[in-house]
């Protein structure tokens, strides 16, 4: 079977890498030992709606690349948690019950 391409319109597919928080977290490691960085904090980051994560049965994946941006430039409008004003560490009004 041939092609109805030429090499020069092939397209070439970057697949991201995806790791589990587990796996995330080693490779943070190795790449810096001292890190601050934890297990917890990737969580509380996909719970907050932060950082975007894919769901695989249980676990979440996490995209390096995207993780890698946030961590050079978490104040950037793309990382602001999603949803409702309330981010967990707020205060959020409370109506009155009259």
């Amino acid at each position: 079977m041939t092609s109805n391409y030429s090499a020069e319109q092939a397209v070439i597919v970057k697949i991201p890498v995806v790791l589990t928080i587990k796996d995330a977290m080693q490779k943070i490691k190795q790449d810096c030992p001292d890190t601050a960085i934890s297990e917890h904090f990737l969580r509380q980051l996909i719970r907050d709606g932060v950082l975007p994560a894919l769901k695989a049965g249980n676990k979440a994946l996490i995209n390096m690349d995207v993780l890698s941006e946030y961590l050079s430039n978490p104040e950037a409008e793309k990382f602001q948690p999603k949803g409702s004003a309330h981010n967990g560490n707020a205060i959020r009004p409370v109506p009155l019950g009259r």
